[in-house]
């Protein structure tokens, strides 16, 4: 693919548009349409047009697989953790008013937040490991058998 040069500078330069997209959409997903899985799904957009485009190696290069399947962990703690947090304070599971009990709606907008975060997270991972996990399989034949 080295031969595609206007495909590799204009890959290089939305990749880091559409990641300040997906935290867009991620931060103002409670004001808006959009949230944690639609910024997930986005930002996962960046990493995978940047494999499609240079190949597997370099993306893993960028996003190391170790750091994928971490990322889907971490996501799934922030999610439930939220909730934890929630019934160690005497709340129900995610009742985000026990995030600031004096102020339920600051509670709320955090709680909200944390979880749409932990969703982005976990949804970024699972997008690039599906990919990682397609695009690494051997190939049924060779590209000259075309």
């Amino acid at each position: 693919m080295q031969h595609h040069l206007i495909l590799r500078v204009i890959t290089k330069m939305l990749v880091g548009t559409i990641i300040l997209f997906a935290f867009y959409v991620q931060f103002h997903g409670d004001f808006s349409p959009g949230g944690g899985f639609q910024a997930g799904v986005i930002m996962a957009v960046a990493f995978i047009l940047y494999g499609i485009v240079f190949n597997l190696s370099k993306v893993e290069q960028v996003f190391p697989p170790w750091l994928v399947h971490k990322l889907v962990a971490l996501g799934v703690l922030i999610y439930a953790g939220t909730g934890i947090i929630s019934l160690f304070l005497g709340y129900n599971f995610l009742d985000y008013d026990a995030l600031n009990p004096h102020h339920p709606s600051h509670g709320q907008h955090w709680g909200i937040m944390a979880v749409e975060f932990g969703v982005g997270v976990t949804v970024t991972g699972v997008m690039v490991a599906i990919y990682y996990a397609f695009a690494g399989r051997p190939p049924p034949m060779k590209d000259e058998d075309w």
